[in-house]
């Protein structure tokens, strides 16, 4: 016999013996049960709802989704219970008729594995491949005054890029106005902010192909980083137009939860920056979709508009993706959201320093959840 041969046999007795000897759920990791809590921040009225995994050996796992029933709960419980925390991307395929759970079960089976293991969940994913995240701020506002105002605050905070709404259009393809006040609208933040602050534009999928390339062309010269989800995927071929014709890069995905929707934008090459729904998809999921964006040169800056513990998963993710660009989390302007967010995960999760966040150093995700702040289940 051929020593490989030889050593697969061996191997071969040794898993099977191991199967033999290990009942199903068996272990400090089987996972024991699941609850939800729905939360809501005091002044912006942002909601997020927190999903936690216990496992028998007595570990807590913790992950965010939007909104979740009690009927999400008991159905997501009827598959996790008996399985195995360390099965956290096949159960994530198994959640596929459960999305409102199916990314913060495999954020928190994630949470418990890394636990266990005493290490950060980005050293379960290869990771880190960088120290430190390139932070984004979400600014929000009436006008462009409040815009500038928000961004100052921002930039007290340690933020050096923003994420800016676009003027909405009074009509599809509403012609100059439209992009004159987007000019003045980026002039006025880039005047505030600076030459060390940077800008990405959201369009929120909400421009028609002609309005996108007439903001793309009157930008240009602006240098943003990106358009944010200037159209919606409904036309490649009219977005083929706005991506060859121009140079500033273009940002898509926040609907994205299928490869093959992905591929269609590498195929066709509209993409510059990749920018999945943490929410919508998860941890392993995102993954997978940076490898394909990898070998396509299309960098990876996840969506998040939630909460803390998802902003402390996309965190782990960035440390793991070597294609990562920016993470963007909100920046609350109200202070009483600020603390609350600060007091329910940990004050300094969301703290950047001269533009970038730390990564967590804790085991799992990293979070102390505070229980008193969570209230009810949902029931």
């Amino acid at each position: 016999m051929r020593a490989i041969d030889f050593r697969r046999s061996r191997l071969s007795a040794f898993l099977a013996a191991q199967a033999n000897t290990r009942a199903p759920g068996s272990g400090g990791l089987s996972i024991a049960d699941c609850k939800a809590y729905a939360l809501r921040e005091p002044v912006s009225g942002r909601e997020y709802a927190l999903l936690k995994i216990e496992a028998t050996g007595g570990i807590a796992g913790w992950g965010e989704t939007r909104s979740i029933s009690a009927d999400d709960v008991a159905r997501a419980a009827a598959v996790l219970r008996g399985r195995q925390a360390t099965e956290f991307v096949p159960l994530h395929a198994e959640l596929t008729a459960l999305p409102n759970v199916q990314a913060a079960a495999n954020m928190a089976l994630l949470d418990i594995v890394g636990q266990a293991a005493k290490a950060p969940v980005y050293q379960l994913l290869g990771g880190p491949t960088r120290h430190k995240a390139r932070a984004m701020a979400s600014l929000m506002g009436p006008d462009d005054a409040a815009l500038v105002a928000w961004l100052k605050r921002a930039q007290v905070a340690g933020f050096h890029a923003f994420l800016v709404p676009a003027v909405k259009p009074a009509a599809l393809n509403s012609g100059q106005a439209f992009v004159n006040a987007n000019r003045k609208r980026l002039e006025a933040l880039r005047a505030a902010g600076g030459d060390q602050s940077d800008f990405v534009i959201d369009c929120g999928a909400a421009l028609s192909p002609g309005d996108a390339a007439s903001l793309s062309d009157a930008l240009e010269r602006m240098h943003p980083l990106w358009l944010d989800e200037p159209c919606a995927l409904t036309s490649l071929n009219a977005i083929s137009k706005v991506a060859a014709e121009r140079v500033t890069p273009l940002g898509f995905g926040r609907s994205v939860t299928h490869a093959a929707v992905f591929q269609d934008l590498l195929r066709e090459d509209l993409i510059d920056v990749f920018r999945p729904d943490l929410l919508r998809n998860g941890i392993t999921q995102i993954k997978k979709f940076a490898a394909l964006a990898e070998a396509n040169y299309v960098s990876v800056a996840p969506y998040h508009d939630g909460g803390p513990v998802g902003a402390a998963a996309a965190l782990h993710l960035a440390a793991s993706l070597p294609n990562f660009f920016a993470q963007q989390v909100p920046q609350p302007v109200a202070e009483e959201d600020r603390r609350f967010r600060a007091d329910l995960a940990g004050a300094g999760l969301e703290t950047a320093t001269d533009g970038y966040f730390a990564l967590p150093t804790a085991p799992g995700l990293g979070l102390r959840v505070n229980v008193s702040m969570l209230g009810k289940e949902v029931a």
